[in-house]
């Protein structure tokens, strides 16, 4: 089969590997819909995890089940399947304590693209898979079911590690895919107010545009590499517009030069 995967720190390419093997408790899948992750960046380009050599990237995927072992109930060839990036082995004592995320060592629930072969490829293995796959519900956009993979559950676990209870003031700083499913996170556990900070260019020009009208204050994380490395901070934005007199109002996402100018005169001129 082909991947695509990291031969070395540095590089990347095209390889042919074996197809993997199915174990009793086992699945295997080929993908229909993948993501890249800022860790594949990490892995090949910084070194994150240490050499690799001739190894598949990819940890999110939404996929179609091909083979299935003989102990497998739940599942079926043809089944289309939501994969969780972290696969753990769910009978080793870690797991069992509550930590399946280290089932079997540190990070070792982390097996994709970490000391396994990854989701980039024409087929890949999932291990204990009526514990790791879940059926893709009918409809659901493919866009949506590959960040359920990794994107929400990372987000949603940073605020159940933060304890958010109700009532709460909530900084989520740094406002990517990741952060934003942390946003909603906290919105879910009954945070009073959350304040969501990012950054963009169009914050200076129309800072200079509205002259003392109105202040802006731009995050700039290659300027606070402090506070950038402290809160993971992404480059997605978001915005709280702070009025004189009124409620503190929050939108997020990217937007134009017009759209920005039309929310500053509702929320802050108006």
């Amino acid at each position: 089969m082909k991947g695509y995967a990291m031969l070395k720190i540095g590089k990347t390419g095209w390889i042919e590997k074996e197809r993997p093997r199915c174990g009793e408790l086992d699945a295997i899948c080929r993908p229909i819909a993948l993501a890249p992750c800022t860790s594949d960046i990490h892995t090949v380009w910084e070194g994150a995890l240490g050499e690799r050599e001739n190894m598949i990237l990819g940890h999110e995927a939404v996929g179609e089940v091909v083979e299935v072992g003989s102990l497998v109930r739940d599942f079926k060839p043809g089944d289309r399947v939501l994969i969780s990036a972290i696969t753990p082995d769910w009978g080793k004592v870690e797991a069992q304590g509550g930590y399946s995320m280290h089932s079997g060592g540190m990070l070792s629930g982390w097996k994709f693209s970490n000391f396994k072969d990854g989701v980039f490829s024409e087929f890949f293995h999932v291990n204990e898979a009526d514990a790791n796959l879940a059926h893709l519900p009918d409809g659901m956009d493919l866009r949506a079911a590959c960040m359920i993979s990794d994107m929400v559950p990372t987000g949603v676990h940073g605020a159940e590690l933060c304890n958010i209870a109700f009532g709460d003031d909530v900084a989520v700083v740094g406002i990517g895919p990741v952060g934003l499913m942390s946003v909603a996170a906290a919105a879910i556990r009954g945070a009073a107010r959350i304040f969501a900070v990012g950054s963009r260019p169009n914050c200076v020009e129309l800072a200079k545009e509205y002259g003392d009208k109105i202040v802006i204050y731009k995050v700039n994380i290659d300027k606070s590499r402090e506070l950038a490395v402290a809160f993971d901070i992404s480059s997605i934005p978001a915005i709280m517009y702070i009025p004189v007199k009124g409620e503190p109002r929050m939108t997020l996402g990217s937007r134009s030069k017009d759209k920005f100018k039309k929310e500053i005169e509702t929320y802050l001129l108006k």
